[in-house]
């Protein structure tokens, strides 16, 4: 499963607004200067003049190529405004040449000949447009919708699912694959909305499910039989109100196990959605405990990437036993301690419940795991309590200081050499 929102209003997020606004003013000052800004409102006129078709193509291609969630290539930029909303039927012939975009776009856009991508001409046409929100009509709608629209085609429906298919014919099948979730989640419309539940009704064996799978697992030869529903990809993608309508249906188990056992719980928790994560546990028969195949619970997946708010969330409910160990007896700590998340490592080392120095079945407890990747704030927090054993050997005999310092983390060695129960030969 993938492991990888509601962002707390903190030091860090003021810090980090506070950067992105002067980055801004300082470009709005560039754009002025260089006499960018009239250009630019010029030329999007000069497109917007042009009428017809032109003016159409012009606008659009200018909001894939701002808005895409990564660059397009030049055939994937021409699939795209093929689209014909509210059409069942894909004709790729009515796809325009990347030489009609560049025309129509009045030289704002360009392809970059190394890459093979569409780019817009300066990063501060980025900025201009942006700071613009009007040229664009809910943009991240519009593309969810495009891109919901070719998926639900019956030329795209009609591709098997049983084998990795030849994209060279069908180029934005990738994209639109992959992201459609994410600009839905930013904006969604009803038209949107109204797309995604038509394309979960079979779901499970569409070829999009295949992509999306060996993208967020980077395996290829997935099973034809997914058992991934569309409950599992809205809370993968976190659309709430998706969700939300979903299990108003009551045609899925909330508590069903994907192809791993992951459950739609466990989706949401491991990708930060606070959103979905509220909404399936607001559900009366879920199960939020509930282990995937390897044994890892929701709780397991927030802690290993670090989210703090859905551990935090999850934690509220009684019946997530905070210190629930996998198949390979790692326990939510020691995800976040081998990962260096010091803030969910404090949160859980808070629950008395949590054994910090419980080993895994090799023998490794959570500071040899923070010690091993050279967390120094981990196993600072770690070393500071009294029921941790700083000297514990694992299974093949390695100690904290040993895994640290056959790594090369030296200030860990460091901090361990100072401890008065480490013994100090072992490096």
């Amino acid at each position: 499963m993938f492991r990888f929102l509601l962002i707390s209003l903190n030091i860090d997020t003021i810090l980090q607004e506070s950067t992105i606004h002067r980055r801004r003013e300082k470009l709005r000052k560039m754009t002025d200067g260089l006499g960018l800004r009239d250009a630019y409102s010029a030329t999007i006129e000069r497109i917007k003049a042009q009428g017809g078709d032109k003016s159409r193509l012009g606008m659009e291609a200018l909001m894939w190529v701002n808005h895409a969630e990564r660059p397009l290539k030049a055939d994937e930029l021409c699939h795209a405004l093929a689209v014909e909303l509210g059409s069942k039927d894909f004709n790729a012939g009515n796809a325009p040449s990347i030489s009609t975009l560049v025309n129509c776009c009045q030289g704002l856009i360009t392809v970059d000949k190394e890459a093979s991508t569409v780019r817009l001409i300066h990063f501060t046409l980025h900025e201009y447009l942006s700071s613009h929100p009007d040229i664009f009509n809910r943009p991240h709608s519009a593309l969810a919708e495009i891109c919901l629209t070719y998926l639900n085609s019956e030329q795209v429906k009609s591709i098997p699912a049983d084998r990795s298919p030849d994209l060279s014919d069908i180029p934005f099948l990738e994209y639109s694959s992959l992201y459609w979730g994410v600009h839905a989640k930013k904006e969604l419309s009803d038209n949107a909305s109204s797309l995604a539940l038509e394309l979960f009704q079979e779901y499970d064996g569409h070829i999009s499910t295949r992509l999306l799978l060996e993208q967020v697992r980077n395996i290829e030869g997935i099973d034809t039989n997914f058992l991934l529903n569309g409950l599992h990809c809205a809370s993968f993608f976190g659309i709430v109100e998706v969700a939300a309508a979903l299990l108003e249906m009551e045609c899925y188990d909330i508590n069903g196990g994907d192809f791993g056992g992951d459950t739609p719980l466990a989706w949401a928790a491991c990708n930060r959605h606070e959103g979905a994560v509220r909404i399936l546990l607001g559900r009366e028969e879920v199960n939020p405990d509930k282990p995937d195949n390897d044994g890892c619970t929701p709780l397991s997946f927030a802690a290993r990437n670090g989210h703090e708010g859905v551990v935090k969330i999850l934690l509220g409910r009684e019946e997530v036993n905070p210190d629930k160990t996998g198949n390979n007896g790692q326990t939510p700590l020691s995800y976040a301690a081998e990962n260096g998340y010091e803030g969910v490592v404090i949160i859980l080392l808070g629950r008395e419940e949590v054994n910090p120095d419980k080993p895994d079945n090799g023998g490794r407890t959570t500071l040899s795991y923070a010690a091993s990747r050279g967390h120094e704030g981990v196993v600072k927090v770690l070393l500071g309590r009294e029921d941790v054993n700083p000297d514990k050997p694992d299974k093949w005999r390695r100690t904290p200081l040993i895994s640290a310092s056959m790594n090369g983390h030296k200030r860990v060695v460091e901090l361990l050499h100072s401890h008065k129960a480490v013994t100090r030969g072992a490096t």
